[in-house]
C-alpha cells in the first residue's frame, strides 16, 4: 500500500497522531516463520485516550493499512502495539501494558531507550537501558 516496510512505518506514524517523539527505524529479523524482514520505531504519543481506546485506535489503523488477522507471527502489512503508558501498567482483557513481551525484544528496547530513556517499567522500575544492557547480556552467554 505504502510501500517498503519502512514507508509502512513512515506512513502508520503519519496517521497515528499526537506523535511527539520517534525513534529511528531499524531493521529486524522476523519471530516465527515470516520471511520478510521487518521495519521497527517506537514513537511517544500524547494523548488522553485510555489504553484500551488507543489499542482500538491503533487496530483501526492496520486495519486501513490492508492487516488481516491470520497466523501468528506470519507475514505482515504493519503490527501496532502499546509498549508502554505513562498511567504505569494496565491490564484488561486482550491488552496487557507494559507490553507482556517488551522487556525480550531488542527491536523494542533499542528505539524505546532512543527516546524515552529515563522511562521506568512500572513491574521492574529498570529504565529501558538497563533491560536492554540485561537482554543482550542474556544473548552473548546464551
Amino acid at each position: 500500500m505504502h510501500g517498503s516496510p519502512v514507508a509502512e512505518v513512515a506512513a502508520a506514524i503519519a496517521a497515528l497522531g499526537g506523535v511527539v517523539a520517534e525513534s529511528p527505524v531499524s531493521s529486524s529479523a522476523p519471530i516465527g516463520p515470516s520471511i520478510r524482514r521487518f521495519a521497527n520505531a517506537v514513537v511517544l504519543i500524547e494523548s488522553e485516550v485510555a489504553p484500551p481506546a488507543m489499542l482500538a485506535r491503533l487496530k483501526a489503523i492496520e486495519r486501513a493499512f490492508g492487516r488481516r488477522r491470520g497466523a501468528r507471527w506470519g507475514a505482515r502489512v504493519i503490527d501496532l502495539d502499546i509498549v508502554a503508558w505513562s498511567g504505569g501498567a494496565w491490564r484488561s482483557k486482550g491488552l496487557r501494558v507494559p507490553h507482556a513481551a517488551f522487556q525480550d525484544r531488542d527491536f523494542v528496547l533499542a528505539p524505546l531507550y532512543a527516546i524515552a530513556p529515563v522511562w521506568r517499567d512500572p513491574r521492574t522500575g529498570l529504565t529501558p537501558r538497563h533491560l536492554l544492557a540485561r537482554l543482550r547480556k542474556v544473548k552473548r552467554l546464551g
